[in-house]
This record gives structure tokens, C-alpha cells and sequence, in this order.
């Protein structure tokens, strides 16, 4: 017989000396803190430089951050966003469904709306319609004894409305149809099968499940609406920037006006940004994923 035999039996004590053997090393990332160390230095660097260049007139900054005019131009902007996303919204909701009908010549029209609006830029839009009054001189709705002056009934903050209000429908309208064909089919076929009409299924059935899949880009498209209505001042609306262009028209402050119409920007949308994370939770619910489930770096 063997002296070498293994008294703990055949493989224990190899186990056990492999399981001795091996030791957990964290795994280290010398690269994260390199690249740390970089973003920091450039950071202080870019702060230090914004700080100290006097030629940023953080003195001229903070005697217009409130100004009267700005003030009257931030009102403005956030008329023209609510107004035009409130059009934008209603007329996207329109669109998809008539996009998704089975009547040919409804989604066709849907389709060409949608086509012609997106197609074009906002600006030749705007300028479009601030000057539709060389086209339509007078405005008839097609009624007898109406005769109402283009240019009266379609002022630059009304062309302002207008264009961004149905572009942005074209825009939404893609944005709803994706959610309204995320929802399961069968949900729709259960509603026609309880005797529901069409328009109920969708009012009650259909779009309040989509809202999960609606309600992140309609966020997204509402922050860009609140950026997009400074094209409104290429037709005179007095909304921020024009407010700010006015001003330093007099004074000569180009970079300190646009640094305090820019810091109102950033401060509209961060609150815009907050309102879309509470309203993508709420209408997430139940859908969000388990943080064992989240991916990160």
C-alpha cells in the first residue's frame, strides 16, 4: 500500500487546496480615476475662466436678470409653449388616430399632413404664415358675408401659434401612434368584444395604457418647444430673445444679454424636466424596473 493515501477521501483535499489558493482581488479601474482627474481639472479650469473674464459682465448680468422686459418676454415664451404644445397635442392625438383608420382617404390625409410638416423647417413656417395675408388678403372660412383682414385676424403672435402649434401636431402625431400600436392588441379586441365602440375602446382602453410610451418624448417635445419659440422673434413677437435683442440693440451688452436669456432657459426647461421625471413615474407604474434589474456603469 501507498503512504500517500488522502485520508479525507478521493478529492476533498484537492478541493480544498484549490479553494485555499485562491484569493478575491478587487478588479481596479486606474483608468476611471485618470479620466476623474481630467474632468475635474477641466472643470475647475473652464470655472475659473468664466469667473475671472471680465469681459462676461456678470455685473451687467445681474442688473438685467430681471429686468422688466425680460420678465414680459419669459411670460410671452411660456404662452407660446403652452398654447402651441396644447395644439400640438390635441392635433398629434387627431392625426394618429385618423393615421391609423381603416378609411384610406382619412389616413391618407393624415399621412400628407404629417409629410408637409415635417418636411419643412419651422422657420419658413413662421415666415409663412406671417405673411399668409399676400396670399389670403381676406379671410372667409368659406361662409358668405364673412370677410375678415388677414392681417388683423392673423397677427405675429397668432402666425406664431400656428406654426409652431401644427408642426409640432405632425410631430406628436408620430409620438402617439407609436404608443397607441404599443398596446397589445387583444386589449382592443377584448373592448370590441364587451360591445364598445371604437372611440371608447380608444378613450379608455387604449390611450391611458399608451401614456407610458407617450408621456417621455411629449416631455422631450415640450422642452423643445420651450427652446424653439425664440424663432419667434424673426417676426417681431417679443418673447425672451427678441426681448433680449431689443435691449442690447441700445446698450451694446450682446454677451451679457444672451448669457441672462440663456440662464432662463436652462431654468425653464430643469423645471419642464422635473415635471416630465414625476409624470413618466406615474404613468410607469408597475412598469419600472427592479433596481436588481438596472443597468449601469
Amino acid at each position: 500500500m501507498s503512504s500517500t493515501q488522502n485520508p479525507a477521501g478521493p478529492g476533498e483535499g484537492s478541493a480544498g487546496s484549490v479553494h485555499g489558493a485562491i484569493e478575491a482581488v478587487p478588479v481596479r479601474h486606474p483608468g476611471r480615476w485618470i479620466a476623474a482627474a481630467i474632468v475635474v481639472v477641466i472643470a475647475v479650469l473652464m470655472a475659473r475662466s468664466v469667473a475671472t473674464n471680465p469681459r462676461f459682465e456678470w455685473g451687467v448680468v445681474g442688473d438685467y436678470l430681471f429686468d422688466p422686459r425680460i420678465m414680459r418676454g419669459i411670460v410671452k415664451t411660456l404662452e407660446l409653449t403652452v398654447i402651441a404644445m396644447a395644439i400640438g397635442v390635441f392635433g398629434g392625438i387627431l392625426l394618429a388616430v385618423m393615421r391609423l383608420s381603416p378609411n384610406p382617404m382619412v389616413s391618407g390625409a393624415s399621412g400628407i399632413y404629417i409629410w408637409i410638416f415635417r418636411g419643412t423647417p419651422v422657420l419658413v413656417q413662421l415666415l409663412f404664415w406671417n405673411f399668409i395675408s399676400a396670399i389670403y388678403p381676406q379671410i372667409t372660412f368659406g361662409l358668405p358675408g364673412v370677410h375678415l383682414d388677414a392681417n388683423t385676424l392673423i397677427n405675429p403672435f397668432t402666425a406664431a401659434i400656428l406654426a409652431l402649434g401644427l408642426n409640432e401636431a405632425a410631430y406628436m402625431a408620430e409620438i402617439v401612434r407609436a404608443g397607441i400600436l404599443s398596446v397589445d392588441e387583444g386589449q382592443s379586441e377584448a373592448a370590441q368584444a364587451l360591445g364598445m365602440t371604437r372611440t371608447q375602446t380608444m378613450r379608455r382602453i387604449v390611450l391611458p395604457q399608451a401614456m407610458r410610451v407617450i408621456v417621455p418624448p411629449t416631455g422631450n417635445e415640450t422642452i423643445s418647444m420651450l427652446k424653439t419659440t425664440s424663432l419667434a422673434s424673426v417676426i417681431a413677437v417679443t418673447e425672451l430673445t427678441y426681448a433680449a435683442q431689443l435691449i442690447y440693440a441700445q446698450n451694446y451688452k450682446t454677451i451679457p444679454l444672451l448669457i441672462v436669456i440663456s440662464m432662463w432657459y436652462l431654468v425653464g426647461t430643469t423645471i419642464l424636466s422635473i415635471g416630465q421625471y414625476f409624470l413618466e413615474r406615474h404613468f410607469g407604474r408597475g412598469f419600472q424596473r427592479s433596481p436588481e434589474g438596472a443597468v449601469g456603469v
